[in-house]
């Protein structure tokens, strides 16, 4: 598949929503969109990025772990000033997509593909972060689909935005030291 192809035909965030999200959905999306706080460290972090990463993430409007992950990316794109492009893909509209991104043989969502700035693949994350299953295994020791009812806990939520960011910036930062880049940017 042309991934670089496919991100230009996705959505951005509040698109999204709005064309796959229920009213309820999108409340539940707003929730957590809120509850999202970057700490500052975080938002230097990200604003001192320099090079741009397409990001395309596969998600489900009605799905619980993409109610309480893909807000945390928005946050990031915005305080990168630019350097993240992120188009959203419903997984079921977009059967293509998540046939060629499946987490431990399913269509799992969300997950995150990163591209460098001329679209070649860098790296694919999902469909939780090591704290997200840690909670998950301490909860119930077995898969838990979580419902968007509730904001999760501020510390899950800081961990999970932590978890995330640093896959973020460990894409940045391959970016950042990929030689052909380097080349390209004389730098």
């Amino acid at each position: 598949m042309d991934f670089a192809a496919k991100f230009a035909v996705g959505l951005f965030y509040h698109d999204f929503l709005a064309k796959h999200g229920t009213e309820e959905q999108r409340r539940k999306w707003a929730n957590v969109h809120a509850a999202v706080k970057l700490a500052p460290a975080q938002q230097t972090l990200l604003a001192g990025f320099v090079r741009e990463m397409k990001v395309l993430c596969l998600a489900g409007a009605w799905c619980g772990d993409c109610i309480e992950q893909c807000p945390i990316f928005d946050h990031f794109a915005a305080a990168s000033n630019g350097k993240i492009q992120l188009r959203f893909f419903d997984r079921d509209a977009h059967a293509d997509l998540a046939a060629e991104l499946p987490i431990c043989g399913g269509a799992r969502v969300p997950v995150a593909l990163f591209l460098s700035e001329d679209g070649q693949q860098v790296s694919r994350y999902g469909d939780r972060t090591l704290s997200k299953y840690r909670q998950v295994a301490a909860d119930n020791l077995g898969a838990a689909c979580p419902t968007g009812l509730f904001v999760p806990g501020a510390s899950l939520l800081e961990s999970v935005t932590q978890d995330w960011l640093n896959e973020f910036e460990r894409v940045h930062l391959i970016l950042r030291t990929s030689a052909r880049l380097r080349k390209l940017h004389n730098d």
